[in-house]
């Protein structure tokens, strides 16, 4: 399908993802991975902060707030919890977490999960994968909308923990 990869390698693909235990049979499933430089004690955080702000395109998403850029104090996510900020309201919830390993959630319909992945000399694969029950002409519209808007997330993210983590 057309956005439904960027930045991930074959095997990536092919791996298991905690989303992947919420919906049999998706219509849709999108995979997006970068690399950052730091470990993913690091990175941890920031991914965890996708609960305050989408840390994408702030104007789109976000009325022009703009993502915070410093680490909050926020407690460990848990089941439940909501899974993320935008516009200014909470949406979805968290359904599946393993601190310091992967946060999943669902909004929308769609259910996705961030798992970091340690690499040697303290470099942590973000990996992003979405799956969703739809039907073929949504999954493309949303395959590639959540390409432009998860690609931003992802960097933005990569910069923040590259940035943060000393």
């Amino acid at each position: 399908m057309i956005g439904d990869r960027w930045g991930v390698s074959d095997s990536e693909i092919v791996r298991s993802y905690p989303c992947d235990d919420f919906v049999t049979s998706p219509a849709l499933e999108a995979w997006r991975g970068v690399s950052v430089q730091a470990p993913s004690e690091a990175v941890w955080p920031w991914v965890t902060q996708v609960r305050l702000a989408p840390y994408s395109y702030d104007w789109i998403d976000n009325l022009g707030r703009r993502s915070p850029r410093e680490l909050v104090d926020l407690p460990e996510p848990q089941v439940d919890d909501n899974f993320t900020t935008a516009c200014g309201r909470r949406l979805g919830r968290i359904v599946s977490v393993d601190p310091g390993k992967q946060l999943t959630g669902t909004i929308l319909g769609a259910v996705m999960s961030y798992v970091l992945v340690p690499q040697d000399h303290d470099t942590t694969r973000l990996l992003f994968k979405l799956v969703m029950q739809t039907s073929r002409w949504v999954a493309l519209g949303v395959s590639v909308g959540d390409l432009i808007m998860a690609r931003r997330q992802l960097l933005n993210l990569k910069m923040l923990a590259e940035r943060h983590q000393h």
